[in-house]
């Protein structure tokens, strides 16, 4: 059912019953807060819709569909506020509207301020609706006079909910009017004071407002309107004043008002007018319309035209980021392709001229360029890549982002204890990669710097509740797998973890969470896990060796490369909750145990030996070592940021402040994503054609430079011998032993081929993509 403009399917309440009911404690704001994140319900400037989310769960608590926690306190009844007197002076204005002088609007910035007090004022004497309440998103202006003093008032707030005259002028679909219903404004309020005769002011006024209300919207609220309505009361008044001012009338109302809910037309029918912000106004105010979620989603009522295509990997990446302002999205997609033609370079030198170094540093400053914004793209075509795949691998783990070298930077924190002298930020992020090792992209990542006073106080920090502790980190990356798991029903996505995982808040939460992703994660042998047949580590050590299996160990450091032996042995367990989690009940789970036994202790100084706990069915050996292969493939993600850091060279940016640093990280997460999934694909799917990954101008000027034949051939290379190509511009040698390229030598190769591809352009004439110019307006990029 949709509540509010957000669909709560069954498996969504049920899943918010369990928490509830698994954590009592919890109030009904931190709830809200986690349902918003479960469905990415957010305002257009990426705040998240608490609010709507709270009122959608009382409503559904009133229906009978919820069960919510009782509430932490009684709401308090608020007392009518009496305002101070205000110097407006009422008198008669009589003139022509040069007589009166320039007109100014004023727009009030403060519910506090005098201009506040003299809006409440006048609307209170003059106007039939009074001061309000408005609705939703709102702005306030007064027009003054510098020779007669305050001459009226108007304000804009939120759209009424659905207008059939309004709808059916744009072109709406379902689909269309919930996407986009928050870029069309109302101008709920607009008042001339009754002793003001100045012709033609009242739609002089009208035109002054809707010129600068796009930029005043967008800088309160972080995107731009579309449209303006407004009703007027058919019997009373005639709109001329809306007509004079080139707004247009598209139909009447039915006589309901917002809490008509029984159809009784109680009201005045209005008449309704609009005014387009933008000559585009309806065209964009039908694009990005989706299908309604839910069996009850109703069809749409105007066909929309296909979405084009993407013009590269940017586009298909960060062309969905909803940054409310078409400048900054190719801004965006002009620094993504910088950067991976040149992986390893600074800004300045990514760029390559003055002025795009200058955009770019703009860019990350912009209040809108944020890393969960420019990372919602890239999740939205991870899912996408998710879909096709039977299982899908969910690995989180947590890495640090060192700026000691950079001690100006502001905003950072302490890598370890407040003792320690380095700084900087720390980095959980989570990576889906196929049982083959294949990365498909990010599913979360949460950035934040230690606070210096909490480095220090460590016993302090343990008596918190885990939303307070940065162990919640591994509850977010669940939620998040969580989230893709609705996006991607027939795929089973798998949330692993290493030894820090092993906190008992996330094997309850995978436990209440019905329909969502399995988990599997290491255990650490000093949390002293419980179980119903005593320490966990002593059951699972007396049960029966249901197999054996060898398994190749990486060279690591000085210690050599090897092949040794598991024994493997399975059980299923209930775990018991730890000391002061009694609440949380008890968790069933499967366990598997696999240690390396035949071996020899003067070569082996640390043995294999690994529990893991998961909920996903193990009942025999196969399983049981699918389950292991599962978890060796979380090595991929310490590859992964290793391609980060040595790749990108991340830790070597100079922004000046952390936000500058997330917003760099966001586009520099992705680069290294898709130099790491290009050495995969390549080693994965090595017959494919190469224009899978690389552009027609890019490998015919690879193979021109390889094979130094500037005659340009029709057949593209395979993937395999166009990577190896790559990596041979790096210094990939390619003998028999050198096995296939690794990420260094392809991000070392990209480089080169970038400069290779633009000279190639230059002497053949051919046009190379560089993205669409962008203005150059202080504040866009």
């Amino acid at each position: 059912m949709r509540v509010c403009g957000q669909e709560f399917s069954p498996e969504l309440i049920a899943r918010i019953e369990a928490v509830g009911a698994a954590q009592p404690e919890m109030s009904r704001r931190q709830l809200s807060r986690l349902v918003c994140e479960w469905v990415d319900w957010r305002r257009p400037n990426g705040d998240w819709k608490t609010m709507s989310c709270r009122v959608a769960l009382k409503k559904l608590e009133r229906q009978g569909h919820l069960r919510l926690p009782a509430p932490r306190r009684k709401p308090v009844p608020r007392t009518p506020r009496t305002e101070a007197a205000v110097p407006v002076d009422f008198r008669p204005v009589v003139g022509s509207l040069a007589e009166v002088g320039p007109v100014e609007i004023v727009r009030v910035t403060d519910r506090r301020s005098e201009h506040a007090r003299i809006w409440n004022a006048m609307m209170d004497r003059e106007h039939p609706l009074g001061r309000g309440p408005l609705c939703g998103a709102q702005l306030r202006y007064l027009v003054r006079s510098p020779t007669h003093g305050w001459l009226g008032a108007l304000a804009f707030s939120a759209a009424a909910w659905r207008v059939e005259a309004r709808e059916r002028w744009i072109g709406w679909s379902e689909g269309a009017r919930l996407t986009n219903l928050h870029r069309v404004v109302q101008n709920s309020r607009f008042l001339i004071r009754r002793g003001v005769r100045v012709p033609h002011l009242a739609s002089h006024v009208l035109a002054r407002c809707v010129r600068r209300l796009r930029a005043d919207w967008r800088a309160v609220y972080g995107y731009a309107p579309e449209l303006v309505e407004t009703f007027v009361e058919a019997e009373r008044f005639s709109g001329a004043s809306y007509r004079a001012a080139n707004w247009l009338w598209v139909g009447q109302t039915r006589g309901r008002g917002r809490q008509d809910r029984r159809h009784r037309a109680p009201v005045s029918v209005k008449d309704v007018y609009v005014y387009p912000l933008h000559r585009k106004a309806r065209q964009r105010l039908c694009e990005g319309a989706g299908e309604l979620a839910g069996p009850t989603a109703p069809e749409k009522t105007s066909p929309s035209a296909p979405a084009p295509e993407p013009e590269d990997w940017a586009e298909d990446e960060f062309g969905r980021a909803e940054l409310g302002d078409a400048r900054l999205r190719k801004r965006l997609l002009i620094v993504a392709r910088d950067f991976f033609a040149r992986p390893q370079a600074q800004v300045p030198q990514a760029c390559g001229s003055r002025a795009k170094t200058k955009a770019a540093y703009r860019f990350f400053d912009h209040p809108r360029a944020t890393m969960d914004i420019l990372l919602g793209s890239h999740i939205e075509a991870t899912w996408a890549r998710m879909r096709p795949h039977r299982v899908v691998l969910a690995v989180q783990d947590t890495t640090t982002l060192n700026y000691t070298a950079h001690p100006s930077t502001e905003g950072l924190g302490p890598l370890h204890t407040a003792d320690d002298i380095t700084q900087g930020l720390l980095l959980h992020d989570t990576v889906a990669f196929t049982e083959d090792g294949v990365p498909l992209g990010l599913l979360d990542v949460q950035c934040w710097a230690r606070n210096w006073q909490d480095a220090a106080g460590k016993g302090a920090r343990r008596n918190r509740p885990i939303e307070q502790k940065e162990s919640v980190k591994w509850l977010r990356s669940y939620r998040a797998a969580a989230k893709a798991q609705t996006h991607c029903p027939d795929t089973r996505i798998v949330s692993v973890g290493d030894r820090e995982a092993d906190i008992y808040e996330l094997f309850a939460q995978a436990a209440s969470t019905p329909g969502g992703p399995d988990l599997l994660v290491r255990a650490e042998r000093t949390r002293s896990r419980k179980t119903e047949q005593g320490p966990l580590w002593d059951h699972m050590a007396r049960r029966p060796v249901a197999g054996f299996v060898d398994l190749q160990v990486p060279r690591r450091g000085r210690r050599p490369a090897r092949i040794t032996r598991l024994a493997v042995r399975l059980d299923r367990v209930e775990l018991q909750p730890p000391q002061g989690k009694k609440a949380l009940g008890p968790v069933p789970i499967w366990a598997v145990y696999a240690h390396e036994v035949d071996y020899d202790p003067a070569v082996v100084k640390t043995p294999i030996s690994w529990m893991l706990l998961t909920t996903v069915p193990t009942e025999g050996l196969e399983q049981a070592l699918r389950r292991l292969q599962w978890y060796t493939q979380r090595w991929g993600i310490e590859v992964y940021h290793r391609t980060l850091k040595s790749g990108c060279r991340i830790e070597s940016r100079q922004l000046g402040t952390a936000k500058r640093l997330e917003t760099c990280l966001a586009v520099d997460m992705v680069v290294a994503w898709r130099v790491h999934h290009l050495v995969h694909l390549g080693r994965k799917a090595p017959d494919i054609p190469c224009t899978a990954y690389f552009e027609e101008a890019q490998w015919k000027a690879l193979v021109a430079f390889v094979t130094q034949d500037p005659t340009p051939r029709s057949d593209p290379p395979t993937l395999r011998q166009a990577t190896r190509m790559v990596a041979s511009l790096g210094g990939f040698l390619g003998r028999k032993s050198d096995g296939e390229p690794g990420t260094q030598t392809i991000w070392l190769g990209l480089q080169r081929l970038d400069d290779i591809t633009a000279m190639w352009c230059l002497m053949t004439g051919v046009p190379q993509i560089r993205g669409p110019t962008v203005s150059s307006q202080p504040g866009y990029g």
